[in-house]
């Protein structure tokens, strides 16, 4: 009987297969071993390794965070519930909740059309151009996004590309660290003094051949260290940005929580051309808001706007017509003051207490923000330290975190998010684990 076809076939032509075709057997039982795969070249095994550290970095980070960045959550350990100097986020009880809530009354009331739509992705309008007013520049300046790390995010996008070179303070922002290794920048980690960033040791890296696209910079209260960078070193090291061809990227979410000292200028109000500025409403109103904002050259905002567009359509707009309101009514004012006072309180007393229990730590005391950085003397294991002090009911963030390398004898204490009574507290159960190593 003639095989049925859907394609006619003339005689003598081949079959669907050729001999050489002949249809898979089936599978051999038991299967043969495996070839021996090919060892890979030392150029190969450092990339992995590389890949490897990178990894595990990061999964030791979340973890830690499981262990200690516990803000509002009442952990219970044989010493109590634990006391956390690791989130750096305020407590809720310098949140002004009730403004917050008459905030978004108002945004529903006043603007339900835009507080709902999609929106843009620069924004809502009304908070960028408050924003714009605030930093003295015109709104097409300004793109508000999902928090500050998404501003990190798109920036970094548009500026740094595999194998460019990009400054960074030493310590600085884990995250930061992290986003930028993430995209295959090659980091140059200058040392951070107690008046910001050394920018001597800078213009030599740079005379020595170093070509950075950008400066990574936190210069008021920054994360980790809470130190802040002197007026001196800003003019310096925007000259140097001129001098060199890289810009400033202005990171400077605490900028508004200064209890002590002169207030000194944006470096974005000093050389708007060559600085590009973010800030957050995170400290200022709540974390949970996740408002963040960019100031920079049009043409660049322009540019990050497209990434924008792409990445989400519109971020927020409910969140970012509630700030807008929050902001426009003065509510903000009184709210930064509100939390400045109980910041400056809490520094004093966790200095304080650092004196009284823990004579070996070393730190420089704060003029604002939420953090400090505390160096213990050569030796000492913190990694141990932050074990015996989770046993304890003590939780802090190591300062191997903020850091490339080194830092092992080093920790942040945020005092955000606790009271003095904490405060007092937790240092004394911090000086405890510390004699037990």
């Amino acid at each position: 009987m003639p095989v049925r076809s859907h394609r006619a076939r003339t005689p003598g032509a081949p079959l669907a297969f050729e001999p050489s075709q002949s249809p898979a057997a089936p599978p051999s039982w038991p299967p043969t071993r495996p070839t021996q795969p090919k060892r890979p070249s030392p150029d190969e095994l450092l990339r992995f390794r590389d890949r490897l550290e990178r990894a595990a970095h990061e999964l030791t980070h979340d973890y830690d965070e499981l262990l200690g960045r516990l803000s509002y959550a009442a952990v219970s350990t044989p010493a109590g519930p634990t006391i956390s100097f690791a989130r750096g986020a305020p407590s809720l009880d310098i949140v002004d909740v009730e403004g917050l809530r008459d905030a978004a009354v108002r945004a529903f009331e006043s603007d339900p059309a835009g507080t709902t739509a999609y929106g843009t992705s620069i924004g809502y309008p009304r908070l960028r151009s408050w924003i714009a007013d605030h930093h003295g520049v015109e709104p097409e300046c300004v793109l508000v996004t999902n928090g500050s790390m998404q501003a990190d995010a798109f920036l970094f996008e548009q500026l740094v590309r595999s194998g460019d070179e990009v400054i960074v303070e030493r310590p600085t922002y884990d995250r930061t660290l992290l986003s930028l290794r993430q995209r295959g920048a090659q980091l140059h980690a200058v040392e951070l003094e107690p008046d910001g960033i050394d920018t001597a040791a800078l213009a030599t890296l740079l005379r020595g051949g170093a070509e950075p696209t950008l400066a990574h910079i936190i210069p008021n209260f920054q994360n980790p260290a809470g130190y802040t960078l002197s007026y001196e070193k800003r003019r310096h090291l925007l000259e140097l940005a001129g001098n060199h061809g890289f810009m400033v990227f202005e990171d400077d979410p605490y900028v508004a929580l200064r209890f002590s000292g002169e207030t000194l200028p944006t470096m974005l109000s000093m050389d708007p051309e060559r600085v590009v500025y973010a800030s957050s409403f995170s400290k200022t109103v709540c974390p949970g808001i996740r408002v963040g904002y960019l100031v920079g050259p049009p043409e660049l905002i322009a540019a990050i706007a497209k990434l924008a567009t792409n990445t989400y359509i519109s971020p927020n707009m409910v969140a970012q017509s509630i700030v807008y309101e929050f902001c426009a009514s003065g509510a903000i004012d009184r709210s930064i003051e509100t939390v400045k006072a109980a910041l400056a309180e809490r520094a004093q007393t966790l200095a304080e207490a650092l004196g009284r229990e823990l004579a070996d730590a070393e730190f420089v005391a704060p003029q604002g923000g939420y953090f400090m950085w505390v160096t213990l003397p050569e030796g000492t294991d913190v990694s141990a330290l932050f074990k015996a002090a989770a046993e304890r009911g003590v939780a802090f963030v190591k300062g191997t975190d903020f850091l490339l390398e080194g830092g092992e004898n080093t920790l942040r204490l945020a005092y955000s998010g606790v009271t003095p009574e904490q405060i007092d507290t937790g240092v004394a159960r911090l000086a405890e684990a510390y004699r037990s190593l």
